[in-house]
């Protein structure tokens, strides 16, 4: 399972040789279909782990973009939680609640920080150093400590954790994720190379995955990073790609339409108040 669910290559990271649902499934949520990708799911979700837990991931990912259908994601992962056999998908599941937690302490209507730390902690108990999950994991727990605690220090260790052993599994769109969130810190130290270098790097990836829902905001953060005619032009293409899907992610749309001021956050961010990428 890679960043957020089902991934170009499958749920399992690897290449397929021929079409199968997975693809489908992909394809809509690349456009930000996640609804009707859902759908695709809610047959075998009501019986298949697997498919209860990809379904769970889809619609926690449309809370990220969207801030909202949060009963929805809720439920498909409850399902996934009382379907789940055998340690890894208990592990799984774990994840997906800490990430959920995590994303309505940020962008829902109240603060689930302890529950975000307690289920990703879980996640950790349950997994060996060298599982599958570890870099989702990693990834998810530097979101936590960038955003809620405050702490980039711990958020840079565990994104750098991610970042490799995504690379050694071939998860490139968790790179995708990754590259930026490394990208973003380095900007906060005042290192631009290195941030320019990441945030490309991350643009690069989603262009080539095809993940076009989280190309605009990776043309936002690469923005902040290049000379002002470049970046009015990739904020440009930016909003013009926010508004081709409907306004999302929300609060890239939010930020697109706002007066410019010296030095914005990256990509992610709701407003001043916020300390640094959702995700």
């Amino acid at each position: 399972m890679s960043e957020h669910g089902w991934s170009p290559s499958g749920p399992d990271g690897r290449g397929r040789a021929a079409e199968e649902p997975g693809d489908t499934v992909w394809r809509l949520r690349s456009r930000g279909c996640w609804q009707e990708a859902a759908e695709l799911l809610r047959p075998s979700a009501e019986q298949d782990p697997a498919a209860a837990l990809g379904r769970a991931e889809l619609l926690i990912e449309q809370c990220l973009f969207t801030a909202a259908n949060w009963t929805q994601a809720e439920q498909a992962l409850r399902l996934a939680e009382a379907l789940a056999a055998g340690t890894e998908q208990r592990a799984a599941a774990a994840c997906a609640r800490g990430f959920l937690a995590y994303l309505a302490s940020v962008l829902g209507p109240r603060d689930r920080l302890d529950e975000a730390q307690a289920a990703l902690g879980r996640t950790s108990a349950l997994l060996p150093p060298d599982a599958p999950g570890r870099p989702l994991l990693d990834f998810r727990r530097g979101l936590v400590a960038e955003n809620l605690l405050r702490d980039r220090s711990a958020a840079w260790i565990a994104y750098r954790r991610a970042h490799d052993a995504a690379g050694e599994r071939g998860d490139e769109l968790l790179r995708s994720y990754t590259w930026r969130h490394l990208a973003a810190l380095a900007l906060s130290r005042g290192d631009h190379a290195r941030a320019r270098e990441g945030f490309d790097a991350s643009l690069r990836l989603r262009e080539q995955l095809g993940f076009t829902v989280g190309v605009a905001p990776a043309l936002a953060a690469l923005a902040e990073v290049s000379e002002p005619a470049e970046a009015a032009r990739l904020r440009a293409e930016a909003t013009r790609l926010v508004h081709a899907l409907g306004g999302v992610p929300v609060w890239l749309a939010r930020q697109l339409s706002a007066p410019r001021a010296p030095a914005p956050p990256p990509d992610g961010r709701i407003g001043s108040e916020t300390p640094g990428a959702i995700s």
